[in-house]
């Protein structure tokens, strides 16, 4: 990527980007100074980081204070690619576990502007050390529910990437920037490069969203206020029903019904009901389900609300992995949950048996139940079985009049039962899986219009 590429902004240059008029006041932990040429006595090391302070004018590889991104009051802290590459010694851990702290003193989110190469070898195991006073000071922020934001920007390789941009709750890239735990120089000659992009990740489900530059500050802010901190947010609202669909006579018009290809889908139901969407992207294990949709969104009236919706097709493993990880960050901030259930049922082939269907699937039952937020479900479509049972509430599931929710779709109950085709229909009024047969057994709380 060349020098003058947004990606490659300096540590300033890049807040500025995001703070604008309101500006950004620099804080500085107090001053620990290094033996001569570092903790190794690496010869040359002094000399090298006077360089980098004339070069770049900065002390140390980051940058950190306080500042407001839109109207969202926030800890940024930023790293300077050209000092050292960026990279991590003792001093660059003390700026790190400073942000950190004062954003956990003060109950901001933190955000992140990542760029760096590593750990600085000239310091060595002290350096890599400091990898885990920031997993420490993540998990501080972590338990307090604050969240944290990375921006990766060109590059961000190694235990940085690893620790304050990977751990991070929700990461935003930019295009082109070089992006992965390995850098360039360490990587195996015959690696595909673009597994070490921001796109290459993006694909792999472990990077949210790619953002150009001049749409940066508009997505952090709304991710700001999406994200909070929050406390005491109300049940998100039941969405209203997108179909006039009257109630189905019988199981087999119920199942029709659901199955119409002109039904109203997830996405319809998502832009109907939120103002702003901010999509999670991937289940941070390699996977992506384009069939599952993930993320926060921001209703009309500012409600922030967390979403899970299925669209229509067999949920995969990592679906419910991205699921579980959805809701789970909205447990910690105290945003509530929306899922919408329209599944046929979860992934059976022999791929999603490979990558972990049981345990996804019994993930995102654990993440619905252990929510102490409020978890709202609408069935938008078709309930097959555990597969969309994983993601419904217990207690707060709502139905629309074309929707079903069967413990086994009816063909494959009749040919368990060794019963004809033509049994079908009757197998499912046997079933009960109409809307009103929902409510009436109690699993549905409403039936929405």
């Amino acid at each position: 990527m060349p020098a003058d590429s947004p990606a490659r902004a300096t540590a300033r240059e890049t807040i500025a980007l995001l703070t604008g008029a309101a500006g950004f006041t620099e804080h500085r932990p107090p001053s620990r100074p290094l033996p001569p040429d570092g903790p190794l006595g690496w010869a040359g090391y002094d000399a090298a980081r006077e360089r980098a302070r004339r070069r770049t004018g900065e002390e140390e590889s980051v940058v950190y204070g306080t500042g407001v991104v839109g109207d969202r009051p926030c800890v940024l802290l930023a790293f300077e690619f050209g000092f050292l590459g960026g990279s991590l010694g003792r001093s660059t851990g003390d700026r790190l576990a400073a942000a950190y702290e004062l954003a956990l003193t003060r109950r901001l989110p933190l955000l992140a502007l990542v760029a760096t190469g590593g750990s600085r070898m000239q310091e060595g195991m002290v350096a890599l050390t400091q990898l885990q006073r920031v997993a420490a000071a993540s998990t501080r922020l972590r338990a307090a529910g604050l969240p944290q934001i990375a921006v990766v920007r060109d590059p961000t390789t190694g235990g940085g990437w690893a620790t304050v941009g990977a751990g991070a709750d929700v990461v935003l890239a930019l295009p082109g920037a070089q992006v992965g735990f390995a850098g360039s120089r360490v990587r195996p000659v015959d690696a595909d490069p673009h597994a070490y992009g921001a796109e290459g990740q993006f694909a792999a489900g472990q990077v949210d969203a790619v953002v150009p530059p001049g749409e940066l500050a508009g997505a952090l802010t709304h991710w700001l206020r999406a994200l909070g901190p929050h406390g005491g947010l109300p049940a998100a609202p039941v969405p209203r029903a997108l179909s006039a669909a009257r109630l189905p006579e019988t199981g087999r018009e119920a199942v029709a019904a659901a199955r119409d290809p002109r039904r109203p889908r997830a996405q319809a139901y998502l832009d109907d009901y939120f103002g702003t969407r901010l999509p999670l992207h991937g289940d941070r294990c390699g996977g992506t389900d384009p069939g599952l949709l993930c993320g926060f969104g921001l209703r009309a009236d500012g409600l922030p609300v967390a979403y899970v919706a299925q669209c229509g097709t067999p949920t995969r493993p990592a679906g419910y992995r991205a699921a579980a990880r959805t809701i789970r960050l909205a447990d910690r901030l105290g945003v509530p949950v929306l899922t919408l259930v329209d599944t046929p049922g979860a992934a059976n082939d022999a791929e999603a048996e490979r990558t972990g269907a049981g345990a996804a699937i019994a993930d995102a039952f654990a993440a619905v139940a252990a929510a102490r937020v409020p978890v709202t479900t609408l069935v938008i479509g078709e309930g097959g079985s555990g597969g969309a049972l994983a993601l419904a509430a217990p207690d707060n599931t709502h139905v629309t009049a074309d929707s079903y929710f069967s413990v086994i779709a009816p063909e494959l109950a009749a040919a368990i039962l060794k019963r004809p085709p033509s049994e079908t229909g009757a197998t499912a009024d046997q079933l009960r899986l109409r809307p009103q047969d929902l409510l009436e057994l109690g699993f549905a709380r409403s039936i929405v219009s």
